[in-house]
Parts: structure tokens; sequence; C-alpha cells
């Protein structure tokens, strides 16, 4: 029914959807970020999800992709020259030694309900299978999509493609910032300045306190030098990380920032309490605790009046309940989509 042929720039799909104008093509470098990221916005804002994509974000995302080869894993749909959307594929192997071969798309909104997204997920599909092919077939594999749950129809079509729900996560909001908790730091840690000579440190704790957590999957060094680029998520004048005084190292951490065009773009001050973590020594301590409160006050000082983390609602080590104790509430839901790979 589907299949795919690689041309030097177009890409061929048999059941074409009949719409004119219509080509997919492959990725032809740094001039095609405008079209996708404004591509990704407008999918992002009709599915109701409150994001902001930059063409910085990106070029810094793709600069520093592991597993996914841009030159065949990413497939552009495009209308009279025009980029109405987009899809990507890439593959990681968690730690338990499952394969996952991962695939978003977005599509413009009015340029839906014509098959196109359905074209682009069949195509990941396909190209995830010759990807695949070269792996060892020595555990479970399946693909891996997402969607928000006021994505009506993108999760329609997963599940209309044989995709079940594996694990959901909420983001969470705080409205407000008044009467913060005051929740104290445990005896033994103390929260320092973030300086350069801490940042590898930092990062380790959290991939080490991570490993328990569903879906790990070891981080490489490209995945640590996306971090340090990124230039909305990395403010470690904005983070909250608690140190062992007698160890000399780091404990638990909330890696806080500031999203601005977000913010204007929604007409908000929200402040993002994020990577969240805590070392497996110092849990159930009120380490988390201290610091998201330590975090809301921050915010509150610099002129934010709401706060948001995401969480997984399975999380085992309660991360759930303890967002809950510092005042978020759920607001949508978010889910990881999974099937067997043929």
């Amino acid at each position: 029914m589907f299949t795919n042929e690689l041309s030097i720039d177009g890409i061929e799909i048999h059941d074409m959807p009949n719409v004119p104008g219509l080509i997919f093509r492959h990725f032809r470098g740094a001039s095609d970020f405008p079209g996708m990221v404004a591509a990704l916005n407008a999918s992002e804002a009709a599915n109701g999800v409150e994001r902001i994509v930059t063409v910085e974000d990106i070029s810094n995302n793709y600069a520093h992709l592991v597993n996914c080869d841009l030159a065949h894993d990413l497939i552009i749909a495009e209308v009279d020259g025009g980029i109405v959307g987009y899809g990507r594929v890439e593959w990681y192997q968690e730690s338990s030694g499952e394969r996952l071969y991962s695939h978003i798309g977005f599509l413009r909104p009015e340029w839906r309900r014509k098959r196109i997204g359905l074209a682009m997920l069949k195509w990941s599909q396909e190209r995830s299978r010759q990807i695949a092919a070269d792996h060892p077939q020595d555990g479970l594999r399946r693909f891996q999509g997402f969607a928000s749950d006021t994505a009506v129809g993108l999760e329609a079509m997963l599940r209309n493609d044989g995709y079940e729900a594996v694990r959901h996560f909420y983001l969470m909001v705080r409205p407000d910032l008044e009467n913060t908790p005051d929740f104290p730091m445990p005896e033994g840690l103390e929260v320092r300045p973030v300086n350069p000579e801490h940042y590898r440190a930092i990062w380790d704790a959290d991939v080490e306190a991570f490993r328990d957590h569903w879906g790990h999957a070891p981080p490489t060094e490209e995945d640590f030098q996306r971090w340090i680029n990124d230039k909305v998520i990395f403010t470690p004048e904005l983070w909250k990380v608690a140190w062992d005084v007698e160890k000399n190292e780091v404990a638990g951490q909330v890696r806080g920032y500031v999203n601005h065009e977000e913010n204007k773009a929604f007409n908000r001050k929200r402040g993002w309490c994020e990577f969240i973590s805590t070392r497996r020594l110092w849990r159930k301590r009120g380490v988390a605790h201290a610091l998201i409160a330590l975090t809301l006050r921050q915010f509150k000082a610099r002129g934010m009046t709401e706060s948001a983390p995401g969480v997984d609602t399975e999380n085992l080590s309660g991360a759930l309940r303890v967002y809950e104790d510092c005042g978020f509430r759920p607001v949508q839901r978010n889910t990881t989509c999974r099937k067997p790979l043929e």
C-alpha cells in the first residue's frame, strides 16, 4: 500500500494525497528552519498546546541530534513552494533494552483532513523500519508517537493506526505565586550559587537521579552540548541546587527558567519550575519541596505571576504529590503512544 523512494530532493509517496501543488521532499538545510518553525507553531496552536519555538531553538536542537540523519530522516510537506508541515524520526535504546523508533510531525491546520498527516506518519514508519533493519533483533522494538489530549485529530490518527497509550504526563500550573509554602531545607544541605565549574556535576547528578525512572535512556555528549547551548532553559542564575555539605556533591536540583517568547505570545508571566530531581540518598526528606518553594519565591521576586512543571503521572518518587503539595494542579494531559514495529 505504501512505499517511498528517495531522490536527490523529492520523496515519492505512493498513495499520494490528492492535493494540488503538494510535494514531499527532503531537508535542504538551515534555509528550511523558518518555514518549519512557522508550521510547528501553527500546528501546536491548533492542537491547543501553548508552545512557541524559534529558529534559534530549532537550530540548536538540530545541531546536536543523536541517531537522526537529517539527509534521510526528515520529510517536508510543501504546497506551491511553501512548507505546510514536516515529520522527523529518530531512535534510541532505553536502559531496559527496548529500542524505540520515535517520530514527531507538525501540520498547519488549514492543510489537515487531506491525508497529508497520515502520509507523513506512514513515511516515518517505513523509514524507521529501514533503520531498524540494520539493528540487532535482540529485544522489544516499537514505534513511538506523542499526543496532547487537546490534539484530538492526532490522537485519533495514532489510535486508528494501532497505537496504544503507554504513559501519561501532566502539564501542571500554579496560577499565582502568593502564599508560597515555606518548606525547610533538610540539615546537611545548602543551596549554592551555580558557577560554570558546577555544570557537569549538576548534569551528572540529574542523570543519576533519573536512572530508575520510566523511559530512561543514557544521555550522550551531544545531549549535554544541546543543554548548555539552549538559550531558553540554560539559565543558571535561576537554578536552585542543593549540595551535600559533607560529601560536596549535588543532592537535588530545580532548574527554573523563563520562556520570554511564550510569555509574550500568551500574555502571561510564567516561570517554569522544571528539571526537578533528587538523588536516591536524599529522597523522601523534603529536598524537592524546599527547592521548589525557593524557586517559586524567586520567580515572584522577578515579576512572574504563575509557574508550571511537567510531570510523569506514575513517577516512582511521588513527584505528582510533591507538586500538588506546592500548589500545582493539572491543566493538560500528554500521552506517549507506542505500537510494535512489524
